[in-house]
């Protein structure tokens, strides 16, 4: 089994889990960009900075497990009704073919046990991707590749895909997880503060949070036990997923710091968290 690089002590990379929102905050001066930005600076000045980050975005839903596979990802502009300076945002970051290959031979689709599958083409880097590197690394200097997630299979599995993920920080990649802890677009309230939100969307805030802090990410992925909360804070998942595989790339030892705890709109958490 073939691996990106010969493992170094120094190479050893963070976790992110990154609640991303909505589209506008990667070119909005507001305080969760200004916090991207900050944490941006504070990995790039690390030691040893990504040699590769690999994205889990809730917007990239396919039948099985895939990775990005090309040269240069294109940057995808999956939203409508937003102003033309949000439609003209790039980011070049280059692709990496080879380490795609690499990654796919090291983690398995849980149930079948193939290797993810490769898409040379027909995907890119989304919104749930780019939105938050962009700020964090402006520079577009470090390759990306994107992970799907096959959402018609159970949370268990997507948790067991992360935890596949864990081995690769000691190989310098920077996993990165964009979603939301709670997103509901349909009940939000644009004139709501950033401390303001739903009773439902607090309380499925402040237990996951716990999760998280007790690493007990078991819990995370029997997320919908919590019956009609779970319900109103995720009417369809796919915001809550990329959680599972930051949570089960991290060790038992490894605490998060959580990071721009709030809301927008009243039903969708920013709450973020990094490990290591």
């Amino acid at each position: 089994m073939t691996q990106i690089d010969p493992p170094q002590a120094t190479s050893r990379q963070p976790v992110l889990f990154v609640g991303h929102g909505s589209p506008m905050n990667a070119i909005e001066d507001n305080a969760w960009r200004r916090q991207w930005q900050d944490l941006g600076r504070q990995l790039r000045s690390r030691p040893a900075k990504p040699r590769l980050i690999l994205c889990i975005s809730a917007h990239w839903l396919t039948n099985g497990w895939a990775l990005t596979a090309m040269d240069v990802p294109r940057t995808i502009h999956d939203f409508g009704g937003f102003p033309q300076a949000l439609f003209d945002q790039r980011y070049p970051a280059p692709g990496a073919p080879a380490l795609a290959r690499s990654i796919s031979e090291q983690v398995r689709q849980p149930g079948i046990q193939e290797p993810l599958w490769l898409d040379d083409g027909e995907w890119g880097l989304d919104h749930g991707a780019w939105s938050v590197l962009k700020p964090m690394f402006p520079e577009a200097d470090i390759p990306v590749i994107q992970l799907s997630m096959d959402y018609r299979r159970p949370p268990a599995e997507h948790l067991a895909v992360g935890r596949q993920l864990a081995a690769l920080r000691d190989q310098g990649v920077l996993i990165v997880g964009s979603g939301n802890v709670v997103h509901n677009l349909r009940t939000m309230r644009r004139d709501a503060a950033d401390h303001q939100a739903y009773e439902w969307a607090i309380e499925f805030d402040r237990v996951t949070a716990g999760h998280l802090a007790a690493g007990r990410t078991d819990a995370l992925a029997d997320f919908q036990q919590m019956g009609a909360v779970a319900q109103m804070a995720h009417p369809t998942w796919e915001h809550y997923l990329p959680l599972l595989y930051a949570a089960g790339a991290v060790g038992d030892d490894e605490t998060p710091t959580f990071f721009n705890e709030g809301f927008q709109g009243a039903s969708i958490s920013m709450r973020s968290a990094i490990w290591g």
